[in-house]
Parts: C-alpha cells; structure tokens; sequence
C-alpha cells in the first residue's frame, strides 16, 4: 500500500470517483434484478434520511467528511476491494454462472460511464443524506450496514468483510455505504428490496467469499487494476487495519509476546567438567575430537577462561609490555609471542546456547563453585543453589596453595600483605605490589619460590626492590637436587639479586610499625612489606565427602584406577587425581605435563577408549632464561643419585630449547614423543674428567634398588623421550655413564 498521507489528493479522487461508479452500477443492477417492491425501497430510503447525521459525520475522518468532494468518498470506498484476496476470488469467480457475472459487468459498465467526477460532485445533498444512514447503520451493527449497503450483491458483500472487525476502527469503512444511497436514488427501477436476506448470511458467516465476490466485480468494471492498488494506502491508516482485521494479530503478536529469556546456564550437561584448568581443557578438546557434537560444560570458581599455569612465574616476568597484567601476552624465550589463553573467547559456545547450538561444543560456565555432588542422582549444585545433571563427570578441581599456620594465626594485617601464589589474579596482585613496595619475602624454596624468586630479583636493581627468599633446606630446590647441584642453584639465585636465608624455620608473624615482622627460629628477625608464600599445593578434595569418593591418606587427592577412573562415570585428572603407576607405584603428580596428559586421556576414556594411564609425565623449571631442567618420574634428593655433566654451549639454555622447538611450554612439544629402542653404548666421544662445580649441562639420574626411577637433564632439551624409554623399561644399568651418553650431552 502507498506511503502517502491520508485524505484527498488528485490520484485519490479519480480513484474514488471510479470505485463510486461500479458501486453505483452494481446497485442499480441488484435493484432491478432482486428488487421489484419499489414502495418498500423508498420507504427504507426515507427511514434513513429521517435520522440524525451527526453521529455519522463525528465517526468519520477527515478524509470522509461531507466537505471533501465525492470523489474522494468514492476511491475510500474502493479500497477495501483492493484488499480482497486474489485467490479467492477466482475460484468463486468460476463457481458463479455467467449468466450472474456478465449482466453485472455491462451495467458497472454503463454506469460508470455518465458518473463522471463532476456529476457526483454537483450533488452534495444527496451525499450528505447517504452518509448518515450509512453511519448509522455501521454504529447499530454488521447487519444494519449491509442492508443500505448491498444495493448489488458484489458491493454488499464487501462491507460485511470490513465490518467484521469488532475493534472501532470498523467504522472506517463507512465509506462503502455512502455510495449504496445515491445509487437508488438516481436509478429509478430498483427491482427486488431483499438486500437484507444476502448481507446477513455474507457478512456473518462468508467474510471471504463476500471479499471475493466485490474483487471480482471491481476486477471487472475496473480496468487499470495496477492504479486501484498504488492508491488503495491514501485511506486513514484505521480503515487499513480495519480491512486487514485478519492478518494483523499476526505482526503485532510477535513484539506483544517476548521470546521467553534463556537460562544463564543449562540444567544438563552430557559431559559436566569440575575446575577450569589445564586438565579440564585437554580433556574438552579430546572428547569433542572423538565426539564432534559433544556438548561440554566446564564450571570453574575462576573467572577467568582455561588458561596455562607456567607463565605465571616464568616468562610473564621477564616481559618488557608494560600493560602486560592487561593483556597477559608474553613473549616465549624465542621471542615468538603468545596469549596465556589457550583459546579466544571465539572458541568457546556461550553456556545458555549449549543446548541448543546446533553441532555442540564447549562452554565455560565462570565464577561458580560446585559444592556439593549427588552421585547416584548424577547432578551436582553450585555455590548459588543451581543443580546441574549430568552423564559423565569429570573431576579436575586442582589444588590449593597452602599457607604457613603461624601466617594464619598472625591476624588481617598480615594475612592482606600475604600472597598465596595461583591464579592469574595473583600474579596481577604480585606483579603491581613489585612496583609499589620496597620489600619482597618468599618462603619457600621449591620450584615455584626459586622461579619467582629470580623474576623479583632481575627486577630488584631497576625498581629498588629488596627481594629475600627463605627456606628450611640447604640450598634452592634441596627436596628435588642432590645437594651439590642445589648448592650451585643458590648461588646463580643470589646472582641475580636475591638474599637468599637457608635452613629458615619460621617461628612467628606479626604486624608491627607498618610492617612484617617474621621471627626465624634461630632468633633472626626479617621485616619486609610483603610475604609469598611458595610452600606446595594441597589437592582440592571437597567434594569428596558428600560424592563419597576415596581419598588416598598417603599421597592426597582421589584415588583412581589405571583408567582414571573413580566411579562407573565420574573421572579424576590433574592434580587432583591419585593414580596407579603401573612402573612406579602409586602417585599423585602437580605439573603442567601430567595435567595434559591425564586430562587427555580421562576425555578420551569418557567418550568409551578404556585406555590405561601408563604415561611417565615431565616437569620443568626455568631460572630465567639462561638456565633450566627438565624431570620425569620420582626425583627426590633423598634417592641415591648418579650425576654425569659436560660443558655447556650457548645453545645449552632455556631460550635455545624453545628456539629450536618453537614452543615455550616445552611439554607440548614432549608429550606424544616416543624414543625408539635404547642402544647404550654408541659411537660418542667419551666423556672429559668432570671439572669440580662446573654444572654446565647435565643428566641425574635418580636410583631405587639400583634401577633408574627418575631423571633431571639438566640444561638439556629435547630429549624426554629417551628418558621417558630408560623409565618404562625398568632395566638395571651397571654404567650409567654410557647411558648418558644417549643424551649426545658431550657434543657441541
């Protein structure tokens, strides 16, 4: 329908004069072929014009005002037409004899030839006397209308459609009517007055076959049918929803009815994922490769999507991005640059659509806990109330960082200047109190202490930070190094700008003056502004009590069989899970590798592979970006170890590995690597006599009744593999020098 403003207009007016003139001939028509009574006729006609016009003129709009020309009330009336549907009038059309059609069409014809628009306009009394009866007969009721209406069968059946509507707007259609008056009182053979009888049974019961019957009329006295539907859209906009009473609920139903919100998060979840970490994600994306339309939920309590651990306290330090707490993009030793996300958040689907996404997917649900698990109910709840199901449950909650009791007990004071070393929120925490206070103390000589440790100290020099590490044992990592080695660690530690305090107990914490106090238990007393605490990980075993799953009082965390298993369908990976080694007994292992790993095979046993975990997972510690070690199996200081090293090159390093490799977490690039047979005793140059202290690169080999149980290679790279094969083969080895030599450690 046309755009245009409502009312007159000269298109408009040619319109309704046209529309008038069919209207004019169909009555005369129906007058003298159904009416003969003309008594009764003029009788009806004076009822009309006896009552009063008011009403009838207050109901229309302006556009159908006695003052516009008839014109204009004559294109009006034709508009519903236009409205008819096509395809119904054809039908009808074919069902009607064409003794009926073809006389309507001759006198439509007729006429409309002497109505011309000047004629109907010289009669303003005759159109104001058809428009009150009209009105009138609109406001009393569809029955009413059609009678004045239906002067031919085709014109009263339209009004009837229009009518139909019982909403106000109806009475827009008044227009229609206002044609039927003059067209008996201008034709003087009116022939059968039973217009009452066919409006009545049309309008109430055949609103469609009425439409049909006035389109097929209109079609027929009308010729330019393009015109009569451009200009159907002048009338008001009420008569248009009047005339299309039908087909618009439909439009204003959908806004009126809002799609009903989706839930934040699904109430099922085939594979439900406990913990956001390494172990969850491998296990994600190895049951969506052997499940393609795998729907996976993984909740964890961080609010942050799976990211990886060891940058934390490797190479985000050593990163010259200012902002890098902002982007968490850090450059590897190679200087190939990465983000600490595994994935964009593009990877993932949003957890209200994971029921509904077509091929599935995997969704995080972040800043939730699950506190409670209902095993034999299959369902979990979270921290807020919600309950989940689920079909197969993983378990991949990690660990804690523990905390010295005598911090704990020391009060708020200090517990707010305590940073327990984790999440990436710590190292946004650690990272912006570097650069703000003056002084730093670890406790803890591990891994995680030494590393952090020689981050802080590279920084000590150019931001004036005191940075003071203090542990119980002789020497950095003194749990892990034969003595010898750890001793030579301390020292490279202190090089970069760490006090380092060995065999440290302390004793107690306090706040005093604005500061730390921390007594040792030897009497010595350091004041710092900020502790770290790097005293190990206590696996995350909550659920276990309401699960009643078995926790391993040796080792920690959930016992499991060979297949990860700890229920029929409920799996444990990660640092959570203590596992059966078949080689060397059972463990419980807190690195990046194994969580890889073990995540990776709990997915693919989840989807039905069954498989045994045999895999020897790896471990490894930079001390920047000059010096590191990798380890696999059972490395601890108090085993008999066998150290075999030569003279390192300046390819012996940190930087060079990943150079070569092309992948800062080196464990990615060891963890399908597979070493062929082990031949001891290759072409190698024999090794040179050991120089005393020069630990340039190295092998250690770790013993336990005279077989290899564990392995560090010390600033040698890529080569786990054949460490991994010496481990798995369980073999006893009289000279371990020739084994070291499949290591190629004394080439250059």
């Amino acid at each position: 329908m046309s755009s245009g403003p409502t009312g007159g207009g000269g298109e408009n007016t040619i319109y309704f004069v046209l529309v008038g003139a069919a209207c004019l001939g169909g009555g005369v028509y129906a007058y003298r072929t159904i009416s003969g009574d003309k008594v009764r006729y003029e009788d009806r006609i004076t009822e009309l014009a006896s009552r009063s016009t008011k009403p009838s003129i207050q109901s229309l709009t302006p556009a159908e005002k006695p003052t516009q020309s008839t014109e204009a009330v004559s294109e009006t009336a034709k508009e519903p037409v236009d409205e008819a549907d096509p395809p119904i009038a054809e039908p009808i059309q074919e069902a009607l004899p064409d003794s009926v059609l073809e006389p309507v069409q001759e006198d439509v014809v007729e006429e409309v030839t002497p109505t011309e628009p000047e004629a109907v306009t010289e009669a303003p009394a005759i159109e104001e006397v058809l428009e009150t009866p009209v009105s009138q007969a609109v406001l009393e009721g569809p029955t009413l209308e059609a009678v004045p209406q239906d002067p031919a069968p085709n014109v009263a059946l339209e009004a009837p459609a229009l009518e139909a509507a019982p909403e106000e707007p109806a009475l827009e259609a008044v227009p229609e009517p206002i044609l039927e008056a003059p067209t008996p009182e201008s034709e003087p053979v009116p022939e059968a007055p039973v217009p009452e009888v066919v409006p009545e049974a049309v309008s109430e019961k055949e609103p469609l076959v009425a439409e049909a019957l006035v389109a097929e009329a209109v079609s027929a006295a009308e010729p330019p049918p393009a015109a009569t539907a451009e200009s159907v859209s002048e009338p008001p906009p009420v008569t248009e929803r009047a005339a299309e009473a039908e087909p618009s609920p439909a439009p204003t139903a959908a806004p009126a009815e809002p799609s009903p919100a989706l839930p934040e998060f699904p109430g099922h979840a085939p594979y439900l994922l406990i913990g956001g970490g390494t172990a969850s994600f491998a296990a994600a994306r190895s049951i969506r490769a052997r499940d393609p339309g795998a729907r996976v939920l993984i909740v964890t309590e961080e609010d942050d999507l799976p990211y990886m651990r060891p940058p934390l306290s490797k190479e985000l330090w050593f990163s010259d991005d200012p902002i890098v707490i902002e982007t968490l993009h850090f450059k590897q030793w190679n200087g190939k640059e990465r983000s600490i996300y595994f994935q964009p958040p593009s990877f993932y689907v949003s957890p209200a659509e994971l029921e509904s996404v077509e091929n599935g997917g995997v969704a995080v649900l972040t800043g939730k806990k699950v506190v409670h698990m209902d095993v034999r109910g299959n369902k979990v709840k979270l921290n807020d109330g919600a309950e989940i199901s689920y079909d197969k449950c993983l378990i991949a909650t990690g660990g804690i960082p523990r905390n010295l009791q005598v911090i704990e007990r020391a009060g708020e004071e200090v517990t707010n200047r305590t940073t327990l070393f984790r999440k990436i929120e710590d190292f946004k925490a650690l990272e912006k109190v570097s650069r703000e206070l003056k002084s730093i103390t670890i406790i803890g000589g591990g891994f995680l202490g030494s590393e952090l440790a020689c981050a802080l100290g590279r920084r000590s020099a150019e931001l004036g930070l005191e940075v003071v590490q203090m542990f119980p044992e002789k020497g950095n990592m003194g749990k892990v190094l034969p003595e010898y080695l750890s001793n030579w660690t301390t020292q490279k530690v202190k090089k970069e700008g760490v006090t380092v305090l060995t065999e440290s107990v302390v004793k107690k914490v306090s706040f005093n003056d604005g500061r730390v106090e921390i007594k040792l238990k030897d009497g010595r007393v350091v004041k710092t502004d900020h502790i770290v605490a790097a005293v190990g990980l206590e696996p995350s075993v909550e659920l276990a009590k309401s699960a009643g799953l078995e926790v391993d009082s040796d080792f920690g965390g959930f016992r499991v069989n060979a297949e990860l298993q700890a229920r029929s369908n409920i799996w444990v990976a990660g640092d959570a899970a203590c596992f059966y080694d078949i080689k060397l007994g059972r463990r419980r292992v807190e690195h990046h590798d194994h969580a890889v790993v073990s995540g990776r095979l709990a997915g693919e046993n989840m989807t039905g592979a069954r498989k045994p975990y045999w895999h020897q997972s790896m471990f490894w510690s930079d001390l920047g970006p000059d010096v590191g070690y990798e380890a696999i199996g059972i490395v601890d200081s108090s085993l008999p170890t066998v150290g075999v090293f030569a003279k390192a090159t300046p390819k012996d390093t940190p930087k060079a590995a990943t150079e070569q490799s092309g992948t800062g977490i080196r464990s990615e690039s060891e963890t399908e690597a597979v070493a062929g047979a082990v031949a001891v005793g290759t072409a190698s140059p024999p090794p040179p006599t050991q120089q005393k202290e020069d630990y340039g690169k190295g092998v250690i080999f770790y013993l336990r009744d005279k077989v290899v149980v564990g392995i560090v290679l010390w600033n040698v790279f890529n080569r786990m593999p054949i460490a991994r094969k010496i481990i798995k083969d369980g073999e006893e080895h009289s000279d371990l020098n020739e084994v070291a030599k499949l290591f190629n450690i004394h080439e250059d």
